[in-house]
């Protein structure tokens, strides 16, 4: 029987992760593992409910909470380390606390984990539940990663790290910043399963077109100096083929490529070891609930 902590992010979301937590409790009902949630509560400003955790199949349940909210990806990389640090552990699965990461593909990725106990495991997206403009941005998203860095993610969070992984993740820089970035730079040799994004318990997506944009380009920070290389080819080769009728309009991609390695410059430094291991600083309390 292995250990495993689900490890759930939240901010603003309680109604959201009560849902979640009953629908994990109803589909580890028939896995023989031990299953345990870690939520780490980013500094939310809505009032925890008072909630009955009568669960059959959840070991134990524990709120982590932050001072001061840092972002997603922060909140991730405390809660791995914080487990890594304080937990008994073979597992870990992160999962979205709204609905978007489905509680029934628990069971897919311990399948996998079965087969491939020593491998990272990734849910790869095969269907999103959004709206057309959204998909169409987070296409445009994943075309400008896979251009700037040449790899294809199609996973989020939603993962299995077996505890050899965990303990490069929390050593790796880029965890700090990019959760699926580090795992794609960390880890070559990954299983996966076919995963549907799942509609969201209660409201619309928070995840804007900004904010899409920024997760692009903080997974393209964790890859810089790939971007750097490509980058300088590209201008290198383009503005050799444009020297002949050089003007404003043709200048534009040359404007665009160098805002765009700016920008990247400019997150990469979001990559912070020294943060990263003094992550117990923003940590006021840890409620055990169950």
């Amino acid at each position: 029987m292995n250990r495993i902590k689900v490890l759930i992010p939240i901010y603003n979301d309680w109604k959201s992760v009560f849902k979640l937590l009953e629908d994990i409790d109803l589909q580890v009902n028939d896995l023989k593992h031990e299953f345990s949630i870690i939520i780490v509560n980013d500094c939310s400003t809505e009032v925890r409910p008072i909630y009955d955790f009568n669960f059959k199949n959840l070991k134990s349940i524990k709120i982590i909470n932050m001072k001061r909210n840092k972002g997603h990806a922060r909140c991730n990389a405390s809660g791995l380390r914080y487990i890594a640090e304080h937990e008994d552990y073979d597992y870990i699965i992160p999962m979205d606390g709204d609905g978007e990461d489905r509680a029934e593909e628990i069971t897919l990725l311990i399948d996998k984990v079965n087969d491939y106990p020593d491998n990272v495991v990734t849910a790869n997206r095969i269907k999103r539940s959004e709206g057309f403009f959204f998909k169409l941005c987070y296409f445009l998203h994943k075309y400008l990663t896979f251009v700037f860095t040449g790899k294809s993610i199609k996973f989020g969070n939603f993962i299995c790290l077996p505890k050899s992984a965990v303990n490069k993740m929390i050593k790796e820089k880029s965890t700090w910043s990019s959760f699926s970035g580090a795992v794609t730079k960390l880890f070559k040799n990954r299983k996966s399963i076919p995963s549907i994004r799942g509609k969201r318990f209660f409201g619309p997506s928070k995840m804007s077109f900004i904010n899409l944009f920024k997760h692009s380009l903080s997974i393209i920070a964790v890859f810089k100096i790939t971007l750097l290389i490509r980058s300088i080819i590209f201008l290198i080769v383009y503005l050799f083929i444009i020297s002949s009728n050089l003007s404003l309009i043709t200048f534009l991609p040359v404007i665009g490529i160098i805002i765009m390695m700016i920008l990247v410059i400019i997150l990469s430094q979001r990559e912070n070891i020294i943060e990263f291991e003094n992550y117990l600083e923003n940590i006021s309390s840890v409620d055990q609930l169950k």
